[in-house]
């Protein structure tokens, strides 16, 4: 199977951030769609290994920011390749202070989106590696003209090319870049997907010996 070929199905992407007891986070998804529209909701799938999602769990609210086309890999790489667990993701240029707040008190990004939604969360489905929320949208906000950035669009375009790394060390693992997933053996299949949240071998990295 060439994995590739679902990077073609419509997909956005979007930074999904929650709060609870004071901490927020937020983490990168590819994964939101409408379900209905009297009263307007939408389904959401999150990685269960994600910080965000175990947050999302405890608050049932959500502010997910509509990604557009001029995001940097710098943000996606910022919010969907490292963990909350380890660092606080409202630092730096992502400081809470020069963020916005939703309805909710949620940080959302102005900069590289087009609109945020606020969310309730009114039902949730585990689905093994990952987990479904269904939520009802309590406000919608539209911050900007730029066209959505596709996840097709960041694979084709803003995602970087993987470079060659010569070494003399021997490589005797590969380590999800994604959600930390440790595979164990020198050669990664091309066609390979992380059992733990479904990237392909591209999103992988050596550990060397």
């Amino acid at each position: 199977m060439d994995n590739k070929a679902l990077y073609n199905l419509t997909y956005g992407v979007f930074m999904l951030a929650t709060k609870q007891d004071g901490k927020a986070n937020g983490c990168i998804t590819n994964t939101c769609m409408q379900v209905a529209n009297e009263p307007a909701r939408v389904a959401i799938s999150c990685i269960n290994a994600n910080y965000t999602c175990e947050l999302l769990k405890k608050s049932g609210v959500f502010a997910l920011t509509l990604l557009d086309e001029t995001t940097d890999f710098d943000t996606i790489k910022h919010f969907g390749m490292q963990s909350g667990r380890d660092i606080d993701k409202f630092t730096g240029a992502f400081e809470l202070s020069r963020l916005p707040e939703d309805i909710n008190g949620i940080p959302y990004l102005k900069e590289h989106a087009c609109s945020v939604i606020s969310c309730r969360v009114l039902e949730r489905h585990d689905l093994g590696s990952h987990t479904l929320f269904i939520a009802e949208i309590e406000d919608a906000i539209l911050l900007g003209d730029s066209k959505p950035l596709t996840y097709a669009d960041y694979q084709n375009r803003v995602k970087p090319k993987p470079d060659a790394v010569k070494t003399d060390k021997k490589i005797v693992g590969w380590k999800c870049k994604i959600c930390g997933y440790v595979y164990e053996g020198s050669e990664l299949p091309k066609d390979y997907l992380c059992p733990v949240c479904g990237h392909s071998a591209e999103d992988f990295e050596p550990i060397y010996e």
